[in-house]
């Protein structure tokens, strides 16, 4: 299922003359088709074996699914995080967790971050080169202070579903965060307080 998302969607934009994540009219023709798009969860890990891995590695974008070892106190959390690793925490890592934004912010701050690729190429060596310092450091990276999160390994309920740079921008949009303990609407505007 994940595959023939994203291939779905990259094909039709090869077809109109898009170039994934390298112009701002690209990027937006993505987040637009992807907005478009309904799929589970369940269906992307599903759907592509090729794309599981055991580790993430920092600077690519993968999902999985996550059960929180304190979840009983957190006001909500995210079951099925889309993450970009920034640097290993304690028993794991710290991420960005783009589901916590709106689509507008999370577009914003992947503006931001496309300045940090360590090249140009947005294929299987493109990596985001941010870490938490150089995050917390500039003003354009302002939306992700809500999405940071220690991500514990003895939590993950899954393997991690890599998505390529060429996809992120359609990844990005596609409605599959899964909440506990609170709506969407209810964390985003939390997030929009903190910013």
């Amino acid at each position: 299922m994940a595959a023939y998302v994203f291939d779905k969607i990259l094909s039709q934009g090869v077809r109109s003359g898009q170039i994934p994540a390298r112009t701002t009219a690209a990027r937006r023709w993505f987040r637009n088709t992807a907005k478009a798009v309904s799929t589970s969860p369940s269906a992307i890990l599903k759907g592509d074996k090729d794309r599981l891995r055991n580790k993430a590695y920092p600077g690519i974008m993968y999902s999985f699914y996550y059960d929180p070892k304190h979840k009983e106190t957190l006001p909500y959390y995210d079951r099925f995080p889309l993450v970009i690793p920034i640097g290993p925490a304690p028993g794991g890592f710290l991420g960005i967790n783009f589901h916590y934004l709106p689509l507008p912010l999370r577009a914003k701050l992947m503006d931001a971050l496309y300045d940090v690729v360590n090249n140009q190429k947005f294929d299987e060596s493109t990596r985001i080169a941010a870490s938490y310092d150089l995050l917390k450091g500039a003003a354009k990276f302002a939306p992700f202070k809500p999405c940071v999160k220690h991500y514990l390994t003895q939590h993950v309920r899954s393997r991690y579903l890599r998505i390529e740079p060429a996809e992120w921008d359609i990844a990005l949009f596609l409605p599959t965060e899964d909440f506990a303990k609170a709506s969407k609407s209810k964390v985003w505007r939390d997030s929009r307080k903190m910013i």
